[in-house]
């Protein structure tokens, strides 16, 4: 995952209603939910509702399908997985298993470089 498409999923992320869309769906599973149904679930309207289902697609952080009447909206459980990735890929410099590294069960996707991203690696630490 690219650092744009991570600023541009987080950035959906951070809204109220997405982020109630994001769980209800990741509840759904592959079999989704129907729009109407998704919107009576989170509390929102038809119209409010699509807007937020395109900024949420747009972040490829859910997909649609049409069934039958229905438009049936699907998290996007990969993209979400690799977003988690980028994250906490690189947490304490790749050393998995030292004192307060945060190991989600993901494997290291940069291991052929030693576990750490070089532009990350290179990167000024700001401290607060």
């Amino acid at each position: 995952m690219t650092e744009e498409k991570a600023c541009k999923a987080l950035a959906a992320l951070s809204q109220e209603t997405r982020l109630r869309i994001v769980r209800r769906l990741v509840i759904a599973g592959e079999a989704g939910m129907p729009a109407g149904e998704l919107g009576t679930a989170v509390g929102t309207g038809s119209s409010s509702l699509s807007f937020h289902l395109r900024r949420l697609e747009e972040a490829s952080l859910v997909r649609s399908r049409r069934s039958a009447r229905n438009i049936v909206y699907t998290a996007r459980l990969e993209s979400m997985e690799a977003l988690v990735h980028y994250l906490l890929d690189d947490c304490c410099a790749g050393a998995r298993g030292s004192a307060g590294c945060i190991d989600a069960g993901l494997p290291c996707r940069d291991a052929e470089i030693g576990g750490v991203d070089p532009a990350v690696a290179q990167a000024p630490i700001l401290r607060t």
